[in-house]
């Protein structure tokens, strides 16, 4: 059941006087909060420019054979985020880069993408116009999302959660169902195609939704130092409030997996790696000098955006994210800011498959009982604006691209 809001300012006025009511200390635990964000971000900035690496990298053949050590384990958990070499070989992803290129050429997709529908998702960030694009079937991408070493990948990161929590189990981890993304093609030369920073998978939700504010029960107890972003309990529960290019499953990671070679200066992503960074973000938005009626600039059915005017000091550690190979992927915790560099100063192409992660749970599955049928037939999915490019394009994945995994995380029959 999505969330509906009714009169906005009227309810951001009543929460956060029912948070402060329960939390009359708030500005006290919030700076608390702020100078311990102030101490991991000068931590981050001292580590960057001593040209040290500040997101962990972990070797895929770590995850399939040797085992990814405890130490890996707790900084990528403290991070939020992880680096995955060779997920799949560089020949592979450059073939599939081939083939999408074909797809998107052959197609004269870049005509039809004059006239796509405009989802709006990103349209208060300051830079709002990345090369994305609206496609969701190519055969690379089918075959990329079902392919074992992906998936065990995926399998890896969804690990990392506290399934299993207050008495309940949130989710199976092994399970990955399929949540179809686009893809990003970054020709070299571009600016003004980037991603200001900001948060996915919920916005004034996060505050106004009963269960969001339960996956952040310790944080508006005041007992922030309790939270544990990778508690499972209570996000597969909350509500978004539904507008194109919002996500309606439960991601784990958000991710993406390279096509090409690129690094800082080629339009790459950023990250500011804090994994319970929220934490400021939350307490930010209950302090005196915010207008009653406002959370930060947060919008419905918009990115989390992330200001200067209110998160100035979290901003120092935005960083842009090491060099990638093909075929090596990323993946980021749903709660953690990330951005995309404004221009594309490289040489060649920048592009990517937006693959994350995801677990079997309810709500997931709920989400595939909609979205098969738009893949069976070509369609865009559910979640984002229905341009439907893709039902008579030559190429496009089917039901005959699809191995037994591929059907299963699809959420369709197995085939007897």
């Amino acid at each position: 059941m999505p969330l509906e809001v009714e009169n906005l300012h009227e309810a951001i006025r009543h929460v956060k006087r029912n948070l402060r009511k329960a939390l009359p200390n708030y500005a006290e635990t919030f700076h608390d909060a702020e100078s311990e964000l102030r101490r991991r971000v000068a931590q981050i900035v001292d580590e960057r420019e001593a040209g040290n690496p500040v997101i962990p990298t972990v070797p895929y053949s770590d995850i399939a054979r040797v085992g990814v050590s405890p130490e890996a384990i707790a900084r990528i958990k403290d991070c939020g985020a992880c680096i995955i070499r060779n997920v799949f070989a560089a020949e592979q992803a450059r073939a599939w880069d081939d083939e999408i290129g074909r797809y998107v050429e052959e197609n004269r997709l870049d005509e039809k993408l004059a006239h796509a529908a405009e989802d709006k998702y990103f349209g208060t960030l300051a830079a709002a116009k990345p090369q994305i694009y609206g496609i969701y079937w190519s055969r690379p991408q089918v075959q990329a999302r079902q392919s074992e070493s992906l998936t065990r990948a995926r399998v890896f990161m969804n690990h990392l959660w506290l399934a299993e929590s207050e008495g309940r189990r949130h989710f199976d981890p092994g399970q990955v169902p399929v949540y179809a993304d686009r893809i990003r093609r970054r020709p070299p030369g571009s600016t003004s195609l980037g991603l200001s920073p900001h948060c996915d998978g919920g916005s004034v939700e996060r505050w106004l939704d009963d269960s969001f504010r339960n996956v952040y029960r310790h944080v508006f107890s005041g007992n922030w130092r309790a939270y544990n972003p990778f508690d499972a309990a209570w996000r597969p529960d909350a509500r978004e409030i539904p507008s194109p290019a919002v996500c309606s499953m439960f991601r784990t990671f958000q991710g993406w997996t390279a096509l090409t070679r690129q690094g800082k200066g080629d339009g790459t992503l950023q990250l500011i790696p804090i994994a319970n960074s929220m934490v400021y973000m939350l307490l930010r938005a209950l302090q005196d000098d915010v207008p009653e009626t406002d959370l930060c600039g947060a919008m419905p059915g918009r990115a989390l955006s992330v200001l200067p005017q209110w998160h100035a000091p979290l901003l120092d550690a935005l960083t842009s994210i090491p060099v990638m190979e093909p075929g090596d992927a990323v993946f980021w915790h749903s709660d953690v800011v990330h951005a995309v560099e404004d221009a594309h100063r490289g040489q060649g192409y920048s592009n990517v498959m937006y693959i994350g992660a995801t677990v079997g749970c309810a709500k997931n599955t709920a989400y595939l009982a909609r979205q098969a049928p738009a893949f069976i037939a070509g369609k865009t999915p559910p979640d984002f604006a229905p341009d439907d490019f893709e039902v008579d394009f030559r190429g496009r994945g089917t039901e005959n691209d699809l191995t037994a995994l591929g059907r299963s995380q699809l959420g369709l029959p197995s085939r007897g």
